[in-house]
Formats: structure tokens, C-alpha cells, sequence
């Protein structure tokens, strides 16, 4: 059977292609895959079972909802082989590789019977000064990267299929290892993962790097409610992080038993004990304990597993 048109594969509704004219079926992958458990050894299709119990919980749909939508997404991408070609949009950051890394994981799973899979994949784009992500590129920006797209790989599947297993492992030194690999292909990528292991708790601190910026901007006079969410990702390399997710960070730190940050008249301030833990004369973890999910890592208890050595640039094992 003949093959005709193309599936376009991106990370958010920000990013426009259904209004640059190229033909095709445009697909929404919609999962903050940094947040929430992802465990391994699962079929996508399990796998969005349990990323749809997580983002219910998390308030963000009704388990309805994130259900039907993540059955859509599988189903669609289960339907590649129809199309002559697959192109996947994807920018630098850890939200947009997170996702890269699952589709290729699944795409080198499966027969591709002929189906040609290409990349668009940049962390810059000429005259922007600030490249946050493709939601900023106009139509006409966005279809000038179509040209440019790049067959993907062998190699390129095999690397992101070790990535996304390191990912899901509940063993991150698994991710150590891809980032410290010699390996060329998908070049964005090994940044957005070592993203990934600064969210670990801190060996100083037990913050993440999250929670380290959001006091450190409070800290600095930014104390609106409209003015956090820019003033942290000013401090990000690659932005990565959506409004609803941010604010649970805060959230999580107002409510804590030992709280790192107060609310009053829509304004936030850093408490004593954040301003002791921030310099690292005391311990977001051993303060609070932790339930918190990295990928396949599950840290809780009084005592993170594993913690970041932002000194070595490396992770550590605690006793727990």
C-alpha cells in the first residue's frame, strides 16, 4: 500500500505548526514527564495509564480527562506507518527531550515498514535573542525549519532508547552514564538530562535547583506573584517549566511542616528557615522529609536517597 502525507509530532499546542500550511496531521504529545513517577519496563500505553493517575492527582485534569487524552496521543502515534514520513518538533529544554526520547523509544520498537522519521530539534533561532522554545517562532519562522530537518538515526533511536530507560531506572547513576557517554547523536540532549539530576535535593541544602532559584529571587526583591514565575526562569539556561507546575513548587514550599516561604496579601517572602536552609545552614529534607518522584526515582522519607554535589557535578548516595 502507498503511503502519502505526514505526521508532525510536538511538544504543545504553543507550537503552531497547524497554522504554517504544511500538509499533514499535527500531534500533541502533552505529558510533563520531569514531574511524577515513570517507571520502567512499561508499554506506552501502560505507561500513560499511570501519567494519567498522576496528572489527575496533581490537579491538572480529571483522570477522565488525562486518560482520553493520552489514549488519543497513543493512538494516533500507533497509526505512523500510515504516513509517508513523521516529523518531530522538538526544542532544547528538559520538558521537550523528556518527550523526544519516549516517541523514539517507541519508534525503535516498532516496524517502520518504509516510514521515514525526521528531527527538527534546535536550541537557537536567528534574531531571537532569547530562545525559550518553538511556541515563539511565528509560522513563518517555524516552516523555514522544515527544510532543515534531519533524518533520524539507528544510532539516534539507540541512544534515546538508552536515555529513556536510564530515565525511568531507579538508579539514576543509569542517567550519569548516558551523559558521560561519547556518543554524537541528538546533541540537546545531554544538557536537558543533566537538568534532570539538578533537581535531585542539593548535598548543601536539600533543595533542588528549582527551589534554590525561587528563594534566591524572593531573596532578591522579587516578591509578586506575577513577577516569580519570569524572574526564576531568567535564571534558567534552557526554560523548561509551565505556570502550573512552578507554582506547586511554591506551594510546596509555603506548606511544608518547617515552611521556606510565606504568602501575605499576594505577596511572597522567604521565612527564617528558608533563609538557614538557602545558605546551607540547615536541611530542606531533614526540615520537611521528602515524597517526590525524579523519573523512576522515588525519593521519601527523612533522608533523600540520592543528592546532588553541585561542587563534582555528580550525584551521591546517602543512607536512608
Amino acid at each position: 500500500m502507498s503511503k502519502a502525507g505526514v505526521l508532525h509530532v510536538t511538544s504543545g499546542e504553543s507550537v503552531r505548526i497547524h497554522e504554517t500550511g504544511l500538509p499533514g496531521e499535527v500531534l500533541y504529545w502533552l505529558d510533563v514527564l520531569h514531574e511524577g513517577p515513570v517507571l520502567p519496563a512499561l508499554t506506552l500505553r501502560e505507561q500513560s495509564r499511570q501519567r494519567a493517575r498522576f496528572i489527575a492527582q496533581a490537579g491538572w485534569a480529571s483522570l477522565e480527562e488525562a486518560e482520553a487524552a493520552l489514549a488519543h496521543r497513543d493512538e494516533t502515534i500507533a497509526r505512523f506507518r500510515e504516513f509517508a514520513e513523521v516529523v518531530l518538533w522538538f526544542e532544547h529544554d528538559l520538558y521537550d527531550q523528556l518527550q523526544l526520547v519516549q516517541i523514539l523509544d517507541y519508534l525503535l520498537a516498532q516496524p517502520r515498514d518504509g516510514t521515514r522519521l525526521s528531527l527538527i530539534c534546535v536550541g537557537k533561532f536567528p534574531g531571537i535573542g532569547r530562545f525559550k522554545g518553538l511556541g515563539q517562532l511565528s509560522p513563518e519562522q517555524l516552516s523555514s525549519l522544515f527544510e532543515q530537518r534531519q533524518e533520524i538515526t539507528l544510532a539516534d533511536l539507540k541512544l534515546a532508547t538508552e536515555a529513556w530507560h536510564a530515565f525511568c531506572s531507579p538508579d539514576p547513576t543509569d542517567l550519569e552514564f548516558v551523559i558521560q557517554s561519547h556518543s554524537t547523536g541528538l546533541p540537546l540532549l545531554k544538557g536537558a538530562l543533566v537538568r534532570h539530576l539538578e533537581q535531585f535535593p542539593s548535598v548543601k541544602s536539600g533543595l533542588s535547583r528549582t527551589e534554590r532559584q525561587i528563594l534566591e529571587v524572593t531573596i532578591q526583591g522579587v516578591q509578586r506573584f506575577e513577577d516569580l514565575f519570569l524572574a526564576e526562569q531568567d535564571k534558567e539556561e534552557r526554560v523548561f517549566m509551565g505556570e502550573r507546575v512552578f507554582w506547586q513548587y511554591v506551594e510546596r514550599m509555603r506548606s511544608a511542616r518547617t515552611p521556606l516561604l510565606e504568602v501575605r496579601n499576594e505577596s511572597v517572602r522567604v521565612t527564617p528557615a528558608g533563609h538557614r536552609i538557602l545558605v546551607g545552614n540547615a536541611d530542606h529534607i531533614a526540615a520537611n522529609g521528602i515524597d517526590r518522584w525524579l523519573g523512576g526515582v522515588h525519593l521519601c522519607g527523612e533522608e533523600a536517597a540520592w543528592r546532588w554535589d553541585e561542587r563534582t557535578r555528580k550525584l551521591v548516595r546517602r543512607p536512608v
